[in-house]
């Protein structure tokens, strides 16, 4: 998993409260346990006129120009901005993923679904918890200025958003993993060599519960 320290990005606005995972990566793309190729169809229902069926072009499609995730100024957005609750509804991990492999790496809200939250860390997503008058004013400034870029450091908790300067929380297990480009099995790997001992250990003291070698 691709580590996360800092991050210098452009910051797109999807204003909008309770996003549920079904309408970040609809349930008919859901064919494949691969982790890529759901960019293409991230918020699909709300990013193009037609409706998406797997397998078609993006190239074939049509895009609504009105979509925030289709403007020019938001090209190469790498950051998030959302109401409260984003990340509702079914648990399905494809809805990291689709955000992961668009490019989103920050998202900033109110409040997310636990599920997702947890999901998110695992799959090199950082969630950024802020107050909605915070979040309110960012929302503002997105207004204001379409295109703008932010910096996230992680490892201070800082997120710079034009002339504001931000403070935000992480549990720190979870911020280890991102530091560190750790997933689940990452995480495990860390103690390879205490498993393989006992491993042993066990072998040696309980030998009836292993299968005699041919």
């Amino acid at each position: 998993m691709q580590a996360f320290t800092t991050l210098d990005a452009v910051a797109v606005p999807l204003d909008r409260a309770n996003v549920d995972t079904d309408a970040i990566i609809p349930k008919q793309f859901m064919k494949s346990i691969a982790r890529t190729g759901f960019g293409d169809n991230l918020f699909d229902e709300w990013r193009y006129h037609d409706r998406g069926e797997p397998g078609v072009p993006r190239s074939q499609r049509q895009p609504r120009a009105d979509f925030p995730l289709n403007q020019p100024a938001f090209a190469g957005a790498q950051i998030l901005l959302t109401r409260e609750n984003f990340g509702c509804g079914s648990s399905r991990e494809h809805a990291p993923w689709a955000l992961r492999d668009f490019g989103i790496r920050a998202i900033v809200a109110p409040s997310f679904a636990d599920i997702f939250h947890g999901n998110c860390f695992k799959n090199g997503i950082l969630p950024i918890v802020l107050g909605a008058d915070t979040v309110e004013r960012l929302f503002a400034q997105l207004q204001r200025q379409p295109g703008q870029r932010w910096q996230i450091d992680l490892a201070a908790r800082h997120l710079q958003a034009g002339a504001e300067r931000l403070t935000f929380t992480v549990d720190p297990e979870r911020a280890h993993r991102l530091l560190n480009g750790l997933d689940d099995i990452g995480l495990t790997l860390q103690r390879a060599e205490r498993i393989r001992a006992y491993e042993v250990r066990r072998r040696s003291q309980e030998p009836w519960l292993f299968p005699v070698q041919p």
